[in-house]
């Protein structure tokens, strides 16, 4: 099986019936394009990332730039929210899985991010199965039949269909232009507006996005440079595109407003992406022994740390006519422990009613059962109103230094966090390399980020001596021992794919240099 490819394009992926309607000439001559004309600027950026690094490792003092400061004290809003994404008081999310699309569609949450991104194990067939499976929820075609004989279909009312592409940094590497892989994302956004954009506005919608890892407004600006371009090149109306960004990076913390700026004639508000958040507050400050954290479990919402960030994005939206949506409760209930699920039920609740009340439009969850329990939350608050932005919350003032003093008073590090974070990232890895990026574990739905957040404050803790509440200092060593035995109680590594798992765990937490991202070794051995 083939697949005619234009000049400079090609297939390195298995060619199956699905690339076959997916890669299409055309659409392949389309995402081409794409590539050639930004990536250079995709690369520039990340090089600026890298220098950023360096400097900060230095010990370059952050703050909000003083070169944007007009923008900060401008008088400008971003465009007017479409209709179907005006009410977003409850948004579920979740991976690019068939079954998993329309139970989120069917859920009765007002959005659905189908999720190409952290939630998705990226193999060949799981991001090309992914475009067509949104295909067919956007004309409503999309049906699963499950191997017990249930039949699942949309429901007539559904949720708007959002969609996350892969970040900035990311590469598809199963197809490739003038011999380098293309952008993952623009393969992801490209393919999906090639396929999708015109059906969508025919059907009273358009093509909204999640944004996710920007770490500047400059990284925002190539963002609405590829939706203008894209939009001409599609024959449709610039401002189609509406986009929400995800503020978890600490550094794009610091540029809410120029975010929102660069983006204002696209803008969809501003979302607190917590899990990513901790994992960038812990990857950027990794060399500074005064930012480490404590056990995962201890760094909630409501630290200081945590707080500013979060109280700042509600203000910078409404501020700017924008949007703001809370962050993820990745709780799944657990049907067999009521007392668990009682318990969890409770820190929900009380997270959710803390964002309606701070002044958040809607929030995230990330299981059709913590639904109704949140809309509810958000009903009581909202009433018949779609949103809350005329809640300014002009009482807030938060400073540089407050959204960079990353610590927990009191916070502690156990011997119990440490073994979980090397059980989680080991669980999850070995459920990533069998193709599932949303993997249940101890009752919560992990992604790609919370296998961050525990990998990296493994290599934090070492890397810089850190001390467990009862005193020892956590070593290479004494991670070795609680690895094995960790391992040990999934299994050994002869189970599933636990060897690799293991052998990459090892890699990231051991090396002297900090490895930014855990998808780059990983993906490596994705088919």
């Amino acid at each position: 099986m083939t697949v005619q490819t234009p000049a400079g394009v090609a297939i390195t992926g298995e060619i199956t019936p699905g690339v076959k309607e997916v890669l299409t000439p055309d659409a392949l001559a389309f995402l081409a394009d794409l590539q050639k004309r930004f990536d250079p600027t995709r690369r520039q950026l990340l090089e600026a990332r890298a220098e950023r690094q360096i400097a900060i490792n230095e010990g370059k003092t952050l703050g909000f730039p003083e070169a944007t400061a007009s923008i900060r004290s401008g008088e400008w809003q971003v465009a007017a929210t479409p209709a179907d994404l005006n009410d977003r008081r409850v948004e579920i999310t979740g991976p690019t899985e068939r079954k998993m699309m329309i139970n989120a569609l069917n859920s009765g949450a007002k959005v659905f991010m189908a999720d190409f991104e952290d939630a998705l194990s990226p193999t060949w067939e799981n991001v090309i199965q992914g475009q067509i499976n949104c295909s067919d929820a956007i004309r409503r075609t999309i049906e699963f039949q499950n191997p017990d004989g249930r039949t699942y279909q949309l429901n007539d009312e559904t949720a708007t269909l959002l969609i996350r592409p892969r970040g900035w940094h990311l590469v598809e590497k199963h197809v490739e232009v003038d011999g380098q892989p293309i952008s993952a994302s623009i393969f992801d956004f490209g393919l999906y507006m090639f396929r999708n954009a015109k059906e969508l506005l025919a059907r009273g919608s358009g093509p909204y996005f999640y944004l996710p890892k920007l770490e500047s407004h400059l990284e925002a600006r190539l963002w609405n440079d590829l939706f203008n371009y894209t939009q001409d090149a599609l024959g449709i109306p610039r401002g189609s595109v509406r986009a929400t960004v995800l503020i978890e990076t600490i550094l794009a913390a610091l540029e809410m407003e120029e975010i929102l700026y660069e983006l204002r004639d696209h803008s969809a508000g501003l979302n607190a992406g917590r899990w990513d958040y901790i994992f960038s507050a812990i990857k950027k400050f990794a060399q500074r022994s005064r930012a480490i954290l404590p056990d995962r479990g201890q760094v909630t919402m409501t630290v200081p740390f945590m707080r500013a960030y979060t109280e700042l994005l509600i203000r910078t939206c409404h501020k700017r006519g924008a949007h703001a949506i809370g962050g993820m409760a990745a709780f799944i209930p657990n049907r067999r422990d009521p007392l668990v699920t009682e318990n969890a039920l409770a820190k929900v609740k009380e997270d959710k009613e803390r964002e309606s009340r701070d002044g958040c439009d809607g929030t995230w969850v990330a299981h059709p059962d913590l639904v109704p329990l949140v809309k509810e939350i958000f009903d009581n608050v909202l009433g018949d109103r779609p949103n809350q932005k005329d809640k300014m919350r002009e009482d807030v003032q938060v400073t540089a230094e407050q959204i960079l003093n990353v610590g927990v008073p009191g916070g502690k590090i156990t011997e119990d966090g440490v073994r979980l974070n090397i059980s989680v990232a080991l669980q999850y890895i070995n459920a990533w390399l069998n193709g599932n990026g949303a993997a249940a574990i101890n009752n919560l739905m992990e992604d790609a980020a919370t296998a961050e957040i525990s990998r990296s404050q493994l290599w934090q803790w070492i890397h810089q001596g850190a001390k467990l509440n009862d005193g020892r200092t956590i070593t290479a060593e004494l991670y070795d021992q609680l690895r094995t035995e960790e391992l040990a109680k999934l299994g050994g590594s002869s189970t599933s794919r636990y060897e690799e798992s293991t052998e990459l765990l090892d890699n990231l937490v051991l090396s002297k240099d900090f490895i930014e991202f855990l998808t780059f070794p990983a993906y490596e051995l994705l088919a």
